[in-house]
């Protein structure tokens, strides 16, 4: 791909960028890492944008063998026992975060064979009041030194768990009241230089336009239009694992319990399993449009993962719903998404008949839309989440801390 701006190579910097991870067990222990190669990742940092243009940032780069032992011995009180516990407590067993852990608890373990530990630290302490000049003057830096060391062949790990020891941290270092650390970072260099793209949401799923929760399948056109494609979605986090959120989100009347338009669903009589493909009748009300039913078809059915159905026509529906389940660190980020369209609706019909508040139609069936999606996932979280609860007491057991 050819440059936009000249002796800037697209393609390698979006690789880098899109390829720079938290690096612990691909870190050779056992090369030596050159000075000169960690004072050249940090020039490159510190032309990071600073506010206020101060030269607030301080690094501090470790090579000290008995500093290190000492760092490793404070890491491990912070933190690493807990991760090494909790690594052996759940390997095997397919949670969500097993790989990390695991990960983590090798880190502890050996973080003091690490070649070079780097500690940046800015001038200034935290108060809150938004001023610039400490993390919105570091943290961007921080990810440039990770990336221009990704760009050399080396790798690092962004860990702040040490910080819970603070204090010994700015003893053992030498490091003045004033000055505020921000992370820890092993350096080594990687064993192999190709790392993957990680999974992540595609930006239009995690995008809006002109307000929070506003998607678009494209565009959007100024002005805004149906043929957009335009959509909403709401997220919880819930206290629960995945199949306690099934029984509630694959269950299509639960929502009529909160929605003030949705008013319930019976399936079709020729659904035997519900799976997709399956029909139900779905009844509504709204004060605009009045009392009517429709044909609604399951499109997405993976148990405890995704629920979803498209309105009206299978191949052409007036309207997609859909439910999705993402176990993150002690919980389950729930996700109900909707997109209008492509086919004809009530809002088409509300567009035809005043085709010049076609946006302004739009944004109010999104705003009632989202409002009503927002009380039905806290009405699943609050289900869930009892449930998690009454299954806990009786096994007798405690709410473990989340493992992150």
């Amino acid at each position: 791909m050819d440059s936009v701006v000249p002796g800037i190579d697209i393609a390698s910097v979006d690789k880098a960028l899109s390829t720079t991870r938290v690096v612990r067990r691909r870190l050779d222990f056992d090369r030596p890492v050159d000075d000169q190669v960690l004072l050249d990742c940090i020039d490159i940092a510190e032309q990071a944008p600073t506010g206020g243009n101060q030269g607030s940032r301080r690094w501090i780069i470790i090579r000290d063998q008995r500093v290190k032992v000492k760092l490793a011995e404070l890491y491990m009180e912070a933190a690493g026992e807990w991760m090494i516990e909790a690594s052996e407590r759940i390997v095997g067993t397919d949670h969500p975060q097993e790989k990390v852990m695991v990960s983590a608890a090798f880190l502890a373990e050996h973080l003091a064979e690490a070649p070079a530990i780097v500690i940046p630290t800015i001038i200034g302490e935290h108060d809150g009041s938004g001023r610039p000049g400490l993390f919105d003057s570091i943290i961007q830096s921080v990810w440039s030194f990770s990336v221009a060391l990704r760009a050399r062949g080396l790798g690092s790990a962004y860990t702040t768990a040490i910080l819970g020891k603070r204090d010994e941290l700015a003893e053992l270092l030498g490091v003045p009241e004033g000055i505020t650390q921000i992370a820890m970072l092993p350096v080594a260099w990687t064993k192999g230089t190709e790392f993957r793209v990680a999974p992540r949401l595609p930006a239009r799923d995690v995008t809006f336009f002109d307000g929070y929760g506003r998607t678009w399948a494209q565009g959007p056109s100024e002005p805004n239009r149906h043929a957009d494609g335009p959509g909403a979605f709401v997220e919880v986090d819930v206290k629960a694992p995945p199949q306690l959120l099934w029984p509630y989100v694959s269950d299509i009347s639960f929502s009529a319990d909160y929605s003030d338009e949705f008013k319930g669903a019976r399936w079709g009589d020729e659904v035997g399993e519900p799976g997709v493909g399956a029909r139900f009748i779905g009844a509504n009300n709204n004060e605009f449009l009045g009392d009517w039913e429709i044909d609604c078809f399951v499109n997405r059915h993976e148990e405890n993962r995704t629920f979803g159905w498209v309105s009206s026509d299978a191949d052409n529906p007036g309207a997609q719903w859909w439910f999705d389940m993402m176990p993150i660190a002690g919980a389950t980020r729930l996700r109900f998404s909707v997109r209008i369209g492509p086919g004809p609706s009530g809002l088409t019909m509300a567009i035809a008949n005043m085709p010049d508040k076609e946006p302004r139609i739009i944004a109010r069936r999104i705003q009632g839309l989202q409002e009503n999606m927002t009380r039905v996932i806290n009405g699943i979280k609050a289900a869930a989440e009892n449930d998690a609860t009454e299954q806990r007491s009786e096994h007798g057991t405690k709410s473990k801390p989340p493992l992150h």
